[in-house]
Order: structure tokens, then C-alpha cells, then sequence
């Protein structure tokens, strides 16, 4: 089951935006809100292509290594494709990722945020940071760059926490 809240967010989500609420299922059956995490967690909200597949193994990796100091920081790392509950499952599984993994199937959230496509065929690998109050702080945009997305992040929590 998934829950898609459109409100009157059409097109792209920009810095300054309230973050458009969803609720996805993670790669266990249950589901996740983004809501869940309001006045209480910053979000670390990565949308990325495909399980399993080297850009993306790298960048889920990284972002399992340095899960640790994203808690410590008050921040939820959540990761999005189109891939299926299963398929996160065994990815989650094989390389013991400690965060969810989320099933945008049919790409709904990926176009409600406005995550781009390369070249029309490969969705697009883009990182949100959403503070405690639901806004977005930080979007950072780089298929090739997947290790970047955690440094990008781990910056911008670190600012959002030294600002607390």
C-alpha cells in the first residue's frame, strides 16, 4: 500500500518547500510516513535507480557506515526506488543496511518530488535533507556522484544540529 499526499505541490520540491508527505511500505511490510518523524527526526530522504547495482551499492554502503553519526546528529536515513519490497529485502539483507528501504513502485513520489531522469531511462539519484518541521533544507542532484550525496548530507545535518 502506498499513500502519495499531492496536495498543491505540482512539479519540483525546492529548497524552503514543506516536504510532501507519503506513506510507502519499506522492505519489511511496514509502513513509513514521513510524517512519523515530524517535531522529532531530520530526514535524510535518498532517492536512488536500482538495488543492487554498483553506483548504488556504493552509495547505500556509505550511507550504512555512517548511520551511526546520522542518529547521533538526530536524523533518519530513508532510501527510495521503484524497486519492489522483495528486491529491498535481499539488498537491504546482502549488505546489511539499517535503514529503510522504500517501494515508490509506479514512481509516484520520485515525480511528486521532481527527481529527474538521465537520458529519459535512468531515474535520477537525488538526496533531500528535511528538518524536524517537515521543510526542506538541502537537495543534492548527482547520478555519478553517489558518495557525495552522504558528505553532502552529513554537512547539513551537522549544520542543522549546530543551529539547534
Amino acid at each position: 500500500m502506498s499513500t502519495i499526499n499531492s496536495q498543491t505541490i505540482h512539479g519540483k520540491v525546492k529548497v524552503g518547500d514543506q516536504a510532501p508527505d507519503f506513506t510507502l511500505s519499506d522492505q519489511h511490510g511496514n509502513q513509513i510516513s514521513l510524517s512519523d518523524f515530524q517535531d522529532q527526526k531530520a530526514v535524510v530522504l535518498y532517492f536512488y535507480p536500482k538495488d543492487d547495482t554498483p553506483g548504488c551499492t556504493t552509495e547505500a554502503c556509505t550511507f550504512r557506515d555512517s548511520y551511526e553519526a546520522f542518529k547521533d546528529a538526530g536524523a533518519e536515513v530513508i532510501g527510495v526506488s521503484s524497486d519492489d519490497a522483495e528486491s529491498h529485502r535481499q539488498f537491504s539483507t546482502k549488505y546489511h543496511l539499517p535503514f529503510a528501504l522504500l517501494s515508490d513502485e509506479g514512481g509516484q513520489l520520485r515525480k511528486l518530488y521532481g527527481v529527474p531522469t538521465t537520458l529519459g531511462l535512468i531515474p535520477g539519484r537525488v538526496t533531500y535533507i528535511i528538518d524536524k518541521q517537515g521543510v526542506v533544507r538541502h537537495i543534492f542532484s548527482a547520478l555519478f556522484a553517489a558518495e557525495k550525496h552522504i558528505e553532502e548530507a552529513r554537512k547539513v545535518i551537522k549544520d542543522l544540529t549546530d543551529q539547534a
